[in-house]
C-alpha cells in the first residue's frame, strides 16, 4: 500500500464550467430542435438546467412534390401554347393553300369549259359541212333517169355516142371533137350553140359546181377561153369527147374536175 493512500486529498471536486453547455438535438413535428443546457450562471446562483430551443424549417416530401407539380404544370402550359401556335400557323397555311387550289381549279374549269365549247362549235361546223357535202353529193348523184323532157332527150343522144372516135374539128355523126359533140347534142332539143369551146363556156348562165343540173355544159379553163367542154348527165358524171385515145366516154366529175359550168336549159 502506498504511503499516501490514506492521506485525504486537498483538491476540490471539479465543477462544471460556467460556459459549458450540453447540446441535444431532435426532430419534432418536422422541425429540427436544438436543446442547449448548461447556460452560464452566476457562481452563487443555484445550478439549474437551461434549455434553449431553436426550430429550423425542413423540406418535406409533400413540399417537394408540390414544387415538382408546379414545374410540370408550367411546362405543360408552355407546351400547350406552343402547340396551339403551331396549329394556328398550320391552319393558316392550309387555308391559304386551299384558297390557291380553289382558284386554280376554277381557272382550269373555265379553261376546260371554253375548250369544250370550242370543240362543240367545231364539231357543229364539221357536221354542217358534212351535211352540205352530202347534200351536194346527193344532187350530183341524182340518176340521169330523173331527167325529163328535153334533158332526157339530150342525155339519150349523148349516151348513144359513147365509144365513137374523137377527131379534131369533127361534128359527127361517126366522130366528134369536144365542142362538136355538145353542139350536136343541143341541136337535138332545138338549142343552137356556138361551135368552139371558148364561146360555149359563156353561152348560158354561170352556175356553181355544187349546184349542177342535168344538161349543164361543163368547161375546163376560164370562161371565154375554155380549152375543153362536156355535158353533165347526172349521178356525178359527164359525157364528152375526151381525146383521140379514149374517144367519147362517160366519166365521174373527180376524174377530171371541171373549172366551171353554164346552164342553157
Amino acid at each position: 500500500m502506498s504511503p499516501n493512500a490514506l492521506i485525504p486529498s486537498h483538491r476540490k471536486p471539479r465543477r462544471p464550467s460556467a460556459s459549458s453547455r450540453a447540446l441535444r438535438a431532435g426532430v419534432t413535428g418536422g422541425f429540427l430542435t436544438l436543446a442547449v443546457t448548461g447556460a452560464t450562471v452566476p457562481a452563487n446562483a443555484a445550478e439549474k438546467p437551461v434549455s434553449e430551443t431553436q426550430e429550423m424549417p425542413t423540406i418535406t416530401t409533400a413540399l417537394a412534390t408540390s414544387a415538382a407539380r408546379s414545374a410540370d404544370t408550367a411546362e405543360q402550359v408552355a407546351f400547350n401554347y406552343e402547340r396551339q401556335a403551331l396549329q394556328d400557323s398550320a391552319f393558316s397555311h392550309a387555308a391559304k393553300a386551299a384558297e390557291k387550289h380553289k382558284a386554280e381549279a376554277v381557272k382550269k374549269a373555265k379553261a376546260a369549259a371554253k375548250k369544250k365549247a370550242e370543240e362543240a362549235r367545231k364539231a357543229k361546223e364539221a357536221a354542217e359541212a358534212r351535211a352540205s357535202r352530202s347534200s351536194d353529193r346527193s344532187t350530183l348523184s341524182a340518176p340521169a333517169s330523173n331527167a325529163t323532157g328535153s334533158s332526157a332527150t339530150l342525155v339519150a343522144f349523148l349516151k348513144a355516142q359513147l365509144g365513137k372516135a374523137y377527131v379534131l374539128g369533127s361534128s359527127g355523126p361517126s366522130s366528134y371533137d369536144c365542142s362538136g359533140l355538145t353542139q350536136a347534142a343541143f341541136n337535138q332539143i332545138g338549142i343552137d350553140l356556138p361551135r368552139v369551146s371558148q364561146d360555149q363556156s359563156t353561152a348560158g348562165t354561170q352556175v356553181g359546181l355544187d349546184n349542177l343540173q342535168v344538161g349543164d355544159i361543163l368547161y375546163w379553163g376560164s370562161a371565154g377561153s375554155a380549152y375543153h367542154v362536156g355535158v353533165y348527165v347526172g349521178g356525178g358524171k359527164f359525157i364528152g369527147a375526151q381525146n383521140p385515145s379514149t374517144g367519147i366516154v362517160e366519166r365521174p366529175l373527180d376524174y377530171d374536175m371541171p373549172t366551171g359550168a353554164v346552164r342553157v336549159l
